[in-house]
């Protein structure tokens, strides 16, 4: 794209040179000049735009979309974390407390949590779970178990809240540029209605997924395994149902199409490091604890932990100046229905 000044000179050269004469900076011809020259490196800038906004590799934002759309996909909404929350008691009664829909517990983010369900502490017992699932959507949500524990307004007696497992399957909105590779990719593996791609399409346009693995005859002939991973590791219940409803709508006749969650596979991570002069070890230790965590995701499911791909991580976090990497001490094989999730992640000086 040319800016003003450049069109200004441009045009400016050459007047004088048809001419024959030297034009005044500040006279009325380069006034108007640069009037003209203003406009056109507007004109250029939207010419430039629409050039990029034409084609799927460079297109962004509702643009991008229709691109998607012609390939009949669409952007993954931002999706709400799932879990449950457990209400308890300071001692038990000998009446049944009750814990209303719609009751909001807290986290000390102050992300609120929703129960989806009425929930009840039946006479004589000291707690119940519920159901319930963050209040906006998004990966935020997917907190640890024991870290939502604070009430926006307790039920009538009841003491204490805390969700005993963590809260799971929150996504962001798809971004342009992982809904700009599923548009590529469209057009390198095309669907057929009964392939591999066919699934892994179909399932890849559901909310909150983030990663397909699919296994045709994985129970024998005219039976397909669909395994799901949201972007931040294992689906909600709603997604893999999601998923089951479009594919039941969707599949062949006589084929069997079962949805799963993965099985998880736990992988420790225990590295030493050495850091960049002026550094501080703490701080570089838990920068590279991030990176690692970070780096089991959902994007694993059904991919092997390869020891090459971790020491390149942690050797390329700000301020690691060297790395050993001893757990794990070889690559972790993983099968189609598995997802790697990190276990613990242990960071010591080299």
């Amino acid at each position: 794209m040319k800016e003003t000044e450049e069109i200004y000179e441009e045009m400016k050269n050459e007047l004088e040179r048809r001419s024959g004469a030297v034009l005044s900076s500040d006279g009325e011809m380069s006034l108007r000049l640069h009037a003209v020259a203003a406009e056109l490196s507007t004109l250029w800038a939207q010419v430039d735009w629409t050039r990029c906004q034409s084609f799927p590799q460079t297109a962004s934002g509702e643009t991008l979309e229709l691109h998607a759309a012609a390939r009949g996909l669409e952007r993954a909404a931002a999706v709400k974390a799932a879990g449950s929350i457990r209400f308890s008691l300071d001692a038990v009664r000998s009446d049944a407390v009750s814990v209303p829909l719609g009751t909001v517990c807290l986290n000390a983010a102050g992300l609120e949590f929703e129960t989806t369900e009425a929930g009840s502490i039946a006479a004589g017992a000291h707690s119940c779970e519920v159901k319930a699932e963050a209040r906006a959507a998004g990966s935020a949500g997917n907190v640890p178990a024991g870290s939502v524990c604070f009430f926006s307004l307790a039920p009538v007696g009841v003491a204490k809240c805390t969700n005993a497992n963590a809260f799971t399957g929150g996504s962001d909105i798809e971004s342009d540029e992982a809904l700009r590779q599923r548009v590529l990719e469209s057009f390198a593996s095309l669907p057929n209605g009964s392939n591999r791609a066919y699934y892994e399409a179909a399932a890849l346009d559901t909310e909150g997924v983030g990663a397909v693995s699919v296994q045709p005859r994985a129970r024998g002939v005219g039976t397909v395994d669909v395994v799901v991973a949201s972007p931040s590791g294992l689906p909600s219940e709603a997604t893999i149902k999601a998923v089951k409803t479009k594919l039941e709508a969707q599949r062949e006749i006589c084929v069997d199409v079962s949805v799963l969650a993965p099985t998880t596979v736990e992988v420790p991570v225990a590295a030493a490091i050495s850091v960049d002069d002026g550094e501080d070890f703490d701080t570089v230790a838990a920068r590279v604890k991030s990176a690692v965590e970070q780096y089991f995701n959902g994007k694993l499911l059904g991919k092997s932990v390869l020891t090459a791909k971790l020491g390149s991580l942690i050797f390329s976090v700000e301020g690691v100046s060297n790395c050993t990497l001893s757990k794990p001490a070889a690559d972790v094989a993983i099968s189609y229905s598995q997802l790697p999730v990190a276990g613990t992640v242990t960071i010591s000086r080299r």
